[in-house]
């Protein structure tokens, strides 16, 4: 099995973890979940990094579920927090900068949304489209979305599960950088350096500090979540959404 998911050092004390599941566009294929574990797992484990920065690969930054994923969890065969590497980023130990430089679609900007820095491009898709499918959101969406979105717009992102330019979401005021594709991941690095410079203790000590609140809610979120998935993923007409998706 070829590993898809990459940790380079890229400077003192800077990390970065590139997603690049090009066979599956980074949707959350098994290969793609157990390459991810692995590099995060590598980084709790080491000291040689004060700051990670996580990206993707050409116009993709993660893509979600993929087919076969969804139609375990609609025929009872899985549930999504099953898929157990979603905490992955919100648990690292040191700062996680989300360098969102393509798409990112359904539970992959959900991904990259737990980080504690974010920087998206304008040119870009971002959607949170659970309900393009049928189903209710998974992943902790309905908690971290409204979070660093702001309550009204996340749940217009989950609503309607329409998608989103970079440039649409600048203007509607998201907290966060929006700056042209071509630029996502140098700002990220200029952030990372700004960072690193930092002393260790003080960014695990502060990380720990500033994601507790997410941390706590994020159980009691998953039971609700999988609460809805339980009455919303039964229909019928899910599983021709998916397939039709898909298709």
């Amino acid at each position: 099995m070829a590993k898809v998911v990459h940790l380079t050092e890229i400077g003192a004390g800077i990390g970065q973890i590139t997603m690049m599941d090009k066979d599956a566009k980074n949707t959350f294929s098994h290969n793609f979940i157990e390459s991810i574990k692995e590099c995060f797992n590598e980084v709790n484990q080491s000291d040689r990094y004060k700051v990670i920065i996580l990206t993707g690969y050409d116009n993709y930054f993660a893509c979600g579920g993929t087919k076969e994923e969804l139609i375990k969890i609609y025929k009872g065969e899985l549930k999504f927090n099953d898929l157990d590497f979603y905490r992955l980023v919100l648990d690292c130990k040191i700062p996680v900068i989300s360098a969102m430089q393509g798409h990112a679609l359904g539970g992959g900007f959900v991904f990259g949304l737990y980080a504690d820095i974010i920087v998206i491009g304008k040119e870009n898709i971002y959607t949170t489209n659970f309900m393009n499918y049928g189903f209710t959101p998974g992943m902790g969406a309905t908690l971290i979305v409204p979070e660093r979105l702001g309550a009204s717009l996340g749940h217009e992102l989950m609503f309607t599960a329409n998608n989103y330019r970079g440039a649409d979401l600048a203007r509607r005021g998201v907290p966060f950088e929006v700056v042209p594709k071509k630029d996502v991941l140098e700002t990220a690095k200029k952030l990372a350096i700004s960072l690193a410079e930092k002393p260790m203790l003080s960014l695990v000590t502060l990380k720990e500090y500033l994601s507790r609140y997410i941390r706590k809610q994020l159980p009691k979120t998953v039971e609700e979540e999988l609460k809805m998935h339980e009455i919303t993923f039964k229909q019928d007409e899910v599983l021709d959404r998916i397939k039709s998706v898909y298709a």
